[in-house]
């Protein structure tokens, strides 16, 4: 029997056609996502669901989703997927990773030239017969300054559109090179000397832990008299009532907005305020973007359903059926071993080295690469996944190189990553048990075994007497369960380490605790997808 796919966004005709084209029964019917209950009622009966971001898929849905085996995004972001639920139940979920690149980027190179120019209140303005030349006096974006903080694949696009209006162009992005950015013509700066010469601002990061309100008003304050702020990435990224103040103040020349903390924007600081130009989350919302999204979601959607092929997955590797069951826990490993190292390192990185040894060796390294990579840039960019985080590295002008080995040592099979920075390496190795479960080995060249668990901390110090005592006191104090404690040092009265596995994230207060202590040179926060 044919498999079936429910497309209940808006999705183009020659989209829905692919489907048609290779056999599979298709619904077309953009209504569904809007009524919650009606996706409920007929969720079940198909194998595949094509959406947009108005149909919100929760786990309710999930639950009623007897049959399904993929969902496909057309676009990037997934707010809209509860994924964690998807995971668990089988559902590959899928989006288009780099559709809407041109796009967006075109529409902050749009917004730049608006507020330069102050072209939407000149517009109104004429339009309601007013002749005010002299009120609207612009200024050139010719060998003005630009400040790119991102400088991923959008916010390449934006450096490259830059440098054709002879605009000079700085750039701020912890993993860009200085390879890259010779590649790209742009000087790498960081972030407070970006904030202190740039007359124009552009945003292209995600929002994270790290990013959010990375303009905020202490940032505000070290800005170049004058700056114009666009914002076409997410919203978030800049503290909008700190910025609407500067604007005021007349710190802030001007701003431009595509994206808001809260979405839909019905009210903002920023309304209403003199040279801020404002559009509803446009940057995706061109015809070629949305027919490429979504040419590239049936394409993908059909493959997997008809052949298992898996592309642009988040919560599934790029491999063959065959392959996944023998190679899932392994992916896990690679992951969790990206991630350690992703959460502790904050310079740029210009060199990931993995080593394959014994059985895992002969298994596809080039996706357990790609979840290692993955690991390490979620660190930063949450929507990276298997298939985009090595194009992502090449393009930061990361070399990724591979060894494999026969076996050597205790272990039948072990996987070690070394990211290298300017400043250091960092290793890790980990394996896989034979219960399926992964668990780290080795950490900075010492030995240890350690369970991975979804909340950790990690810690570096001389090997003294208290370590232990320090540890569980503090997190007793503050009400943290240590389900597991692991402790490892290189020689007697060396450097050592400890990994703890804890039951709920580690406070803030117990962080500073410990450094207050004076013991640690290391005291870090770690967190792991489990799911």
């Amino acid at each position: 029997m044919a498999p079936k796919v429910l497309v209940s966004d808006k999705l183009s005709e020659t989209a829905v056609q692919i489907f048609r084209d290779r056999g599979i029964d298709v619904t077309f019917d953009p209504s569904i996502g809007k009524d919650k209950d009606k996706l409920l009622e007929v969720i079940g009966e198909y194998d595949g669901l094509a959406i947009r971001s108005a149909t919100k898929v929760s786990d309710k849905v999930l639950a009623a989703a007897t049959n399904l085996k993929v969902i496909g995004r057309a676009g990037i972001g997934v707010d809209n997927v509860d994924i964690p639920a998807a995971s668990k139940k089988g559902v590959i979920v899928m989006n288009t990773p780099f559709g809407n690149s041109i796009t967006t980027a075109e529409h902050a190179i749009a917004m730049m030239f608006a507020v330069a120019r102050q072209i939407p209140e000149a517009s109104t303005s004429t339009h309601a017969g007013k002749w005010e030349k002299s009120r609207f006096m612009g200024v050139e974006l010719t060998s003005k300054t630009l400040g790119v903080v991102g400088a991923g694949n959008i916010g390449s696009i934006v450096i490259d559109r830059a440098h054709g209006l002879h605009m000079k162009v700085i750039a701020y992005d912890p993993f860009l090179s200085e390879e890259r950015a010779d590649k790209l013509g742009v000087e790498k700066v960081e972030l407070d000397e970006l904030f202190g010469r740039s007359d124009f601002i552009t945003f292209h990061v995600p929002l994270t832990d790290k990013t959010r309100n990375i303009l905020s008003a202490e940032a505000i304050a070290k800005l170049k008299p004058g700056v114009r702020i666009i914002n076409c990435a997410r919203g978030g990224l800049v503290d909008e009532e700190a910025l609407a103040h500067a604007l005021k103040e007349g710190k802030v020349a001007g701003a431009a907005f595509d994206v808001f903390a809260v979405e839909p924007a019905t009210d903002s600081p920023l309304f209403n305020l003199p040279n801020v130009v404002v559009t509803p989350h446009l940057g995706a919302s061109t015809t070629e973007a949305q027919e490429n999204v979504a040419l590239q979601v049936a394409e993908q959607m059909a493959d997997y359903l008809l052949t298992g092929a898996v592309q642009n997955a988040l919560n599934m590797p790029s491999v063959t059926a065959e392959e996944a069951k023998v190679m899932g826990p392994w992916v896990k490993l690679a992951g969790h071993l990206g991630s350690f190292v992703g959460q502790l390192t904050d310079e740029p990185i210009r060199a990931i080295n993995i080593l394959y040894n014994g059985e895992v060796s002969k298994m596809n390294t080039a996706a357990l690469n790609a979840a290692a990579v993955a690991g390490i840039m979620k660190a930063t960019n949450p929507d990276v996944n298997m298939v985009s985080a090595p194009v992502i590295a090449k393009d930061r002008g990361v070399k990724i190189s591979t060894t494999t080995q026969e076996k050597s040592g205790v272990f039948d099979a072990y996987i070690k990553l070394t990211v290298v920075t300017d400043q250091r390496e960092r290793s890790i190795a980990g394996t896989v048990f034979s219960d399926g479960k992964p668990r780290f080995i080795q950490i900075k060249g010492i030995t240890i075994d350690a369970e991975i668990g979804e909340h950790m901390l990690y810690t570096t110090n001389e090997d003294v007497p208290g370590i232990i005592g320090a540890l569980g006191q503090t997190m007793g104090s503050n009400g943290v369960n240590i389900a597991n404690f692991t402790l490892g040092r290189s020689a007697k009265n060396g450097d050592a380490i400890a990994l703890l596995y804890v039951d709920e994230p580690v406070p803030a207060v117990a962080i500073e605790a410990l450094k207050a202590t004076g013991l640690f040179q290391q005291v870090r926060p770690l967190s792991f997808d489990m799911a």
